[in-house]
């Protein structure tokens, strides 16, 4: 049912419960298509007007229908009491504490996703709103001892995998929603509130792209669209022996076409940055560029990003 879902690739600890409520509704959809559309077909041959020709106002005497509407009804109790508030509820109480939680603040604006790391103190400095500039979009007052080692980025979420990690949502002017898809992670962004999110990641990026890598065909005038955002992820060259596409190269229309020229007809091709961060609250007519990059990496190397991101900050 998942594949004929569509579901994306589940990355989370939590995912997996979140998507069998879905099939598990799905399942329940399917069942009332059928069993309804069933009945309404019976209804239409059972009281058709040739051997209905008068109209009966008793009209249906079992029972059948209401057993059936007070099925369906009891149902719809153990998918909300039994599965929806259960794990609704394990998503917002019990959030993780400790010097083990990857704390972080995402800050949403028109049209970009602001990213503050509180450092290697792991405190986070303090932020004015006097001191908002495009330079500093979250007015993070350098000043404040604290804030000197905070890192911040636009549009890059580094995370590693295997550690809770705890993000404080806020906005600073209309309501967002920050959507991570793979991480099965959604909730709007609402200005004057900050919104905590928890989750652990299970899986790398790298590692995901692997997953999510696939074959191209490739002909004159059928060339998918897709393909020309994508990186390659083996190694072609043309009869000569002459490099078309290194793997980890973005592919071009031209190197398609060399592709063609030598008689290429399958590209393996996948994206470098498989998750992202998209946002599902229409927020203007820049919505569009709400788009922020995720990278999910080993704790050594979310480790070693942070240390390099530090290395640049003045302080």
């Amino acid at each position: 049912m998942r594949e004929i879902l569509g579901l994306p690739m589940d990355v989370s600890t939590h995912g997996p419960v979140i998507d069998n409520m879905i099939v598990i509704i799905h399942w329940l959809m399917l069942v009332l298509f059928v069993g309804w559309g069933i009945y309404f077909l019976y209804t239409l041959f059972r009281f058709r007007k040739k051997r209905n020709p008068k109209a009966n106002p008793e009209g249906v005497k079992n029972h059948f229908s209401t057993y059936v509407e007070i099925g369906v009804a009891v149902f719809e109790g153990f998918l909300l009491v039994g599965l929806a508030i259960p794990v609704w509820s394990n998503v917002v109480t019990d959030f993780p504490s400790g010097k083990d939680v990857v704390n972080v603040r995402v800050v949403a604006e028109q049209f970009a996703w602001n990213i503050h790391y509180p450092g290697a103190d792991g405190v986070f400095g303090r932020r004015d709103i006097h001191l908002v500039t495009s330079e500093n979009p979250l007015g993070l007052d350098r000043t404040d001892p604290a804030a000197k080692d905070d890192i911040t980025t636009i549009n890059v979420l580094h995370l590693p995998i295997n550690k809770p990690v705890l993000i404080q949502l806020s906005s600073k002017d209309v309501i967002h929603s920050f959507g991570i898809p793979l991480l099965r992670v959604k909730q709007d962004a609402i200005p004057g509130h900050n919104v905590p999110i928890k989750f652990i990641a299970t899986t790398t990026s790298a590692d995901i792209s692997k997953q999510l890598d696939r074959v191209y065909r490739i002909a004159p005038g059928h060339i998918p669209v897709q393909l020309t955002n994508l990186s390659a992820k083996a190694e072609y060259v043309d009869k000569d022996g002459n490099s078309i596409l290194a793997v980890g190269e973005t592919i071009t229309r031209d190197a398609i076409d060399a592709a063609l020229s030598a008689g290429i007809t399958e590209i393996r091709a996948g994206s470098d940055n498989p998750v992202e961060i998209a946002c599902a609250q229409l927020c203007g007519l820049g919505h569009y560029r709400m788009r922020g990059a995720v990278t999910l990496e080993t704790e050594a190397e979310f480790n070693a990003w942070l240390a390099e991101e530090a290395s640049y900050l003045d302080y």
